[in-house]
């Protein structure tokens, strides 16, 4: 009924007696609902027009920045038996604090005295080398003293040559003038026979001429042998200074051979003695490698090995220490599509494992439970599950982490980026865009790092 008559009979029905007015009565009272709909969708416009961080969520676990605050195992440098355990599991340890005692099982070191041994060996082979070095000045010495002789003999060779030679030159001077006067001895002979037989002269001086004739020949040959015996004395001395100077040279050869040997044997003394003091040192760095000591402060964690008596190898691990103080990073894992946002610097929120957090992603500053982090470092190279790895350190600017955060629990992280508007970031996500990519408005420097624990 559309009740538009003038006279209307709305007064003389009984409304409770049909259904179809109460549903009419219903209907007017569904007003309110639309109400709170027209409401609900007018918030929800406006809420489209509210601000939204940009992130990026990541999964990872707590972990250390500096690689000698890690978990580490401690090993011992050489093999052995376990002779004593001085710690057990959950101890608290300092530097240089006993862990294990072994004893030595390797059939070359169990000689009680073979440390004195050894150096007994070492000391014998640097006597022999210096008894060689002796010896080696000692033919240097004979040497020296032989080439000292030979300067001085040729010397003496060298003078008597000398004077050999300058009489040679007088006794060819007299040579010359015994031809003259042999030569004149002649003339004069040949002139007195001519003159004999003409008369003018006596039998008696011819016979004075031929005497003098022949003194005179007989001077000239005795000049003669002496300049040719001066000539051989002059041929036996260089033959004796050949002679010498191969004699010489064949003493002189065989004390430099045996310098030579004396030097060999010598130096392989010395390398056998320098073998020896590094075996002496092996050794006793061996004998000090039995204590087993804590290479930080830490707490041992677990115990690999049982018992007392049982053998280890070297470098085999034989119980894990955590150390104490450490700085604490996390480490998150971002998919490649994402590392061209990431920058050094860039803020991070983060929750861990055993932290109640309430999270809203678009709005972090709301959240609860929620720890600051900064980004510190990023790898260039792909990890094994596909992802980026980065590490996450905290911001000092914000609160402090958990105390009581250990190593290897698990931590979600929110890396925040541009600050856009909730419809924006809706559509974005409909088509599958990536966040809007930014830099960060202070780049970080290596200075501005967490600094990294020195060794003690």
């Amino acid at each position: 009924m559309l009740n538009i008559s003038t006279y209307s009979i709305a007064s003389q029905i009984n409304k409770q007696e049909f259904t179809a007015f109460q549903n009419l009565q219903q209907r007017k009272n569904s007003k309110a609902i639309l109400k709170i709909l027209g409401l609900t969708f007018a918030l929800f416009v406006l809420s489209m027009f509210l601000p939204w961080t940009q992130n990026i969520r990541s999964n990872g676990y707590v972990t250390t920045l500096n690689p000698f605050d890690k978990p580490q195992a401690i090993q011992p440098l050489i093999g052995g038996k376990i002779n004593a355990w001085y710690i057990k599991e959950g101890d608290i340890v300092q530097v240089g604090d006993t862990i294990a005692l072994l004893e030595e099982a390797k059939a070359d070191y169990l000689d009680p005295a073979i440390l004195a041994n050894t150096k007994e060996q070492q000391d014998a082979k640097v006597k022999s080398a210096a008894a060689y070095l002796e010896k080696r000045n000692l033919l240097q010495d004979q040497l020296n003293a032989l080439t000292e002789n030979q300067s001085s003999k040729l010397q003496q060779l060298t003078i008597k040559a000398n004077q050999i030679k300058l009489k040679q030159q007088t006794t060819e001077s007299e040579l010359k003038a015994a031809k003259t006067y042999a030569e004149n001895a002649s003339q004069q002979l040949t002139r007195m026979q001519e003159m004999f037989e003409k008369g003018i002269k006596s039998l008696t001086d011819l016979e004075t001429k031929k005497l003098t004739n022949r003194e005179a020949q007989a001077k000239l040959i005795t000049i003669e042998n002496k300049l040719s015996d001066l000539d051989n004395e002059l041929l036996a001395l260089k033959q004796e200074v050949t002679i010498t100077t191969t004699d010489f040279n064949q003493k002189s050869s065989k004390i430099e051979a045996d310098i030579q040997s004396a030097d060999s044997y010598r130096y392989t003394l010395l390398g056998e003695s320098t073998k020896l003091q590094s075996k002496f040192n092996q050794i006793e760095q061996r004998q000090q490698s039995y204590v087993i000591t804590s290479p930080v402060e830490g707490r041992i964690t677990k115990v690999l090995k049982n018992g007392i008596g049982e053998y280890v190898k070297p470098q085999e691990s034989i119980a894990t220490i955590v150390p104490l103080k450490f700085q604490r990073a996390v480490e998150l894992y971002i998919q490649p599509y994402d590392m061209p946002l990431i920058k050094e610097g860039k803020k991070v929120r983060l929750q861990f494992d055993g932290w109640p957090a309430i999270v809203f992603s678009g709005w972090p500053n709301n959240s609860f439970g929620t720890f600051g982090g900064k980004v510190f470092a990023i790898d260039n190279d792909i990890s094994d599950n596909g992802k980026y790895r980065i590490l996450v350190i905290e911001d000092d600017s914000e609160k402090s982490w958990p105390e009581l955060i250990r190593i290897g629990s698990g931590a979600r992280g929110l890396l925040l980026l541009n600050d856009v508007k909730v419809y924006y970031e809706l559509w974005r996500k409909l088509n599958g865009f990536p966040p809007d990519f930014y830099e960060p408005t202070e780049k970080k420097s290596v200075k501005n790092k967490a600094p990294l624990r020195k060794l003690k």
